[in-house]
């Protein structure tokens, strides 16, 4: 197979500069296009090396850049992939790609498009895999684990996602510095309000510094302190190479690490959501050590908390935190904000156009948007993160920029009355989302119809309708779904305090316990 013929086609339809989602039906149907115009089967790919690499060539370089796409032409790439595959090793394949890519051409033309490259080999390599596996050729086996990372796989698309359209936050990080300066070890806390970006500059550092890391997500059960030990026991085992240390605890974990620094190294853990924790009384949260040994430093981020809900009790360790909704950092996060909303006018792929086109009906100017826009959301993020989107959608086109709703509660409730939720022709909808609050868990679709007696493809259109605010994820095999931000799982419990006498309510419940009564049985 000649895989500059196929480079060319899949150039025909490459990007021309970096965009951030695609239809995805339409891929799918120019992938399997592709693959027919080169006489590849799409179900069934061939069982050679070259043929799966070409095959997994055309699966992930539709709709990429040419820079990429030259990129993976090259005869050392394909040789350095292949060795870092059989040697299970694919940070080894990042550091050949780099050294191949320096002081060349397509080095500054991937800076130039803030391509990140560690995420595109990454995926490169994935889809590789998959294709191999689908061969069913035993020359691939054993299949290795593609992580160009040093955080774990479980939250990268959680990071990802979180720092796609991530903007300001410099005082945040220039504080945490400073800090890490001043002090030989420590704990750094920012705190704020659910929607002011608390998880996103968790990420961002995560990012930027390759950190060990920890997300706790109620909702998916992943915040308790086993698993919080187990995940960075693995990580700092990994990173640090250590010895005899798979049953340690984190305080002997850190004291290895600590021996193996060099100068001028030090190490931090960010660990997100201390709020979300679910841990019995006594003892710190987490279980996070009551000293730290020199150059450790931990960056946690929480919601505000009151004395007897803080539970990190380090007396000789340096402590300080970093409150998002100090009068000293309102301007700030104001500015961070209106840098957000420029974003989403100026950069964003997706929404831009439409932005546009919502302003120019409307008859106002960029600065009156921004200005307008950030106000109302009272600098939280999780606001923008929503009503940018929707203004595009057309969800507001028959609103003037004054009839926004104001703050993260009020374009809840607005939405909420938008969506015809108070009627009683739309009690089903209702239904089904109180579903998701009392199991908080990700649960399948055919679960929640279980429970609500309802037929599976009307509650799937029911989820299609309220996706934004829900997090699907492939657990098991099933497409599961829970609510997806504590803001607006938070708004639907005080619903259901609020109309706790409503007998819809009271049925969500029973139902859910006689499908337990049912599934027991």
């Amino acid at each position: 197979m000649n895989i500059d013929l196929v480079v060319n086609a899949l150039k025909s339809i490459a990007k021309p500069a970096a965009s951030l989602v695609i239809n995805q039906v339409q891929r799918n149907e120019t992938v399997v296009r592709t693959l027919k115009q080169f006489n590849f089967d799409p179900v069934q790919p061939p069982k050679d090396v070259d043929g799966v690499y070409v095959y997994s060539l055309i699966e992930y370089g539709v709709d990429k850049q040419e820079v990429l796409l030259n990129l993976f032409r090259e005869r050392e790439i394909k040789n350095a992939f292949w060795s870092a595959y059989t040697s299970n090793d694919p940070l080894g394949f990042y550091k050949e790609v780099e050294k191949f890519l320096q002081g060349k051409d397509s080095e500054f033309d991937i800076r130039l498009m803030r391509i990140e490259l560690r995420s595109e080999l990454e995926e490169f390599g994935e889809i590789f895999i998959k294709v191999a596996k689908r061969s069913k050729s035993k020359e691939f086996e054993s299949f290795p684990e593609w992580n160009l990372d040093e955080y774990p796989a479980e939250f990268k698309s959680l990071i990802r996602e979180k720092i796609r359209s991530f903007c300001g936050r410099k005082f945040v990080f220039e504080a945490f510095k400073q800090f890490c300066t001043k002090n030989r070890s420590g704990y750094f806390t920012v705190l704020g309000d659910a929607g002011m970006g608390k998880s996103t500059i968790a990420a961002k550092y995560i990012w930027d510094n390759k950190s060990p890391c920890y997300f706790n997500i109620r909702s998916d059960g992943r915040n308790r302190a086993e698993l919080f030990l187990q995940s960075i026991r693995k990580q700092l085992i990994k990173r640090y190479q250590l010895q005899n240390a798979e049953n340690a605890n984190l305080a002997d974990l850190l004291e290895q690490v600590s021996k193996k620094l060099t100068a001028g190294e030090h190490l931090v853990i960010v660990v997100d959501a201390l709020d979300e924790v679910e841990q019995e009384a006594g003892g710190n949260l987490l279980d996070l050590p009551s000293s730290l040994p020199e150059r450790v430093y931990f960056l946690l981020t929480r919601r505000p908390y009151t004395r007897d809900k803080k539970r990190l009790s380090a007396p000789d360790v340096p402590v300080e935190e970093l409150d998002l909704r100090g009068s000293q950092y309102v301007n700030l996060s104001h500015e961070d904000i209106k840098e957000y909303i420029r974003f989403f006018l100026n950069v964003d792929q997706d929404y831009k156009n439409a932005l546009r086109r919502w302003i120019e009906d409307q008859n106002i100017s960029d600065i009156d948007f921004v200005e307008q826009v950030a106000t109302k959301s009272e600098n939280n993020f999780m606001y923008l993160r929503y009503v940018l989107p929707g203004i595009a959608k057309g969800d507001y086109y028959d609103l003037i920029l004054k009839q926004l709703p104001y703050g993260l509660k009020e374009y809840y409730q607005d939405h909420w009355q938008r969506m015809g939720m108070e009627e009683k022709t739309h009690e089903v909808k209702v239904f089904i989302l109180f579903i998701l609050v009392e199991i908080g868990t990700p649960i399948p679709c055919e679960m929640i119809a279980d429970i609500a007696e309802q037929d599976e493809y009307d509650v799937q259109s029911v989820l299609d309708v309220w996706v934004e605010y829900l997090k699907p994820q492939e657990l098991e095999g099933e497409n599961c779904y829970s609510i997806y931000h504590t803001s607006f799982l938070e708004f639907l419990k005080e619903k259901r305090i609020l109309d706790s006498k409503r007998k819809l309510f009271q049925e969500v419940n029973q139902r859910i316990a006689n499908y337990l009564i049912r599934k027991m049985s």
